[in-house]
Order: C-alpha cells, then sequence, then structure tokens
C-alpha cells in the first residue's frame, strides 16, 4: 500500500513540476505585458488554466494530501527558481527577460512597442495613469519585467522637485 502511495506522490510532484515550468516557459514566450495588464479575457484565461492543470498535477488524486503534495512542490520550486534567479543574474535574464525601452526624449520607439505587442493606446493609456497627457512630455517609458509600463516626465521631475521641497520644509518645522 505504502509503496503505491509513494509512487502516486513522485508522480504528483514530477507533474506539478512539469506543468509549473510550462506555465513559466508559456508566460515568458507569450509576453510579459500579459502580467500587470490583466483584462477580463486574460482573468478568464488564467481561471481556466489553473483549472486545466489542477488535473495534470494530481491526477485522480483528489484527497487533501495530493492538493499538499502539488501545492508544496509548488512552493519548493519557486523559492527554487527565486533562489537562482537571485544568484545567476544570467539565469533570472532568461527567465524574466529585459526591460524595454518605449519612448526616449518625447520619441516611440515604434521597433520597441511592436517587440513588446504593446499598442500605441496602450502606451498612452499608461502615459495617462502617471498623469501624462502626451508622449512629447515624456522622458523616458520602459515596459519592466514584470510587465508594468514605467514612465518618466518632466511632470515626474517637477512632483518629486515638490515634494522635496515640501518634506525639507515639514522636516525644518520638526527639528
Amino acid at each position: 500500500m505504502f509503496e503505491t502511495l509513494d509512487n502516486n506522490y513522485v508522480r504528483i510532484i514530477g507533474s506539478t513540476l512539469a506543468v509549473y515550468l510550462f506555465i513559466i516557459i508559456a508566460i515568458r514566450l507569450f509576453g510579459k505585458k500579459e502580467l500587470a495588464q490583466l483584462s477580463v479575457v486574460d482573468l478568464v484565461f488564467i481561471l481556466l488554466i489553473s483549472n486545466a492543470v489542477q488535473n495534470a498535477m494530481v491526477g485522480p488524486d483528489a484527497t487533501l494530501m495530493g492538493g499538499l503534495v502539488a501545492a508544496s512542490t509548488l512552493f519548493v520550486v519557486n523559492y527554487l527558481l527565486k533562489y537562482l534567479q537571485f544568484r545567476f543574474p544570467k539565469f533570472r535574464k532568461a527567465v524574466e527577460g529585459e526591460t524595454i525601452m518605449l519612448v526616449y526624449k518625447g520619441k516611440i520607439l515604434t521597433p520597441h512597442l511592436k517587440k513588446a505587442s504593446i499598442t500605441e493606446d496602450e502606451l498612452m493609456e499608461a502615459a495617462r495613469e502617471h498623469g501624462v497627457a502626451t508622449i512629447s512630455e515624456i522622458d523616458l517609458a520602459i515596459l519592466e519585467v514584470d510587465g508594468n509600463i514605467s514612465i518618466l516626465s518632466d511632470q515626474y521631475r517637477k512632483k518629486s522637485v515638490k515634494k522635496l521641497r515640501a518634506n525639507k520644509k515639514i522636516s525644518k518645522k520638526v527639528s
């Protein structure tokens, strides 16, 4: 009996590991913008993927122990992957990819936008979220490895300087 259970748990661990690695590779291939900018379609997709692979991980073992073995495998593999990313920058770059510059000094870098599969409308949406009205106001826009778009603009510098001055005034009053 224990032999069957052990083999079943080894199978769960192997299947869980395979599914985890498959999902990471698929996300890497299909683009990082999907991570940070979830639409309703993306949310439904993620929910369906999780449901689809759940059976592949635990198979017919729908017991609590089977679920715990699969979850434990995910935690351990995730920890190891994070450790390897921290320890080996080239490995991190292979797994996460690199940042992509989208705008430089008010000019859209169209080839980079295409590489990142980002439309000008999506870029403008991100700009508005950062309080920037036009592309010409953007000093630098970067698609980060986590899928977020970071935007630095003249407005950002003005706001930062105002905050810095306000903080200095507050700290002088407190002193």
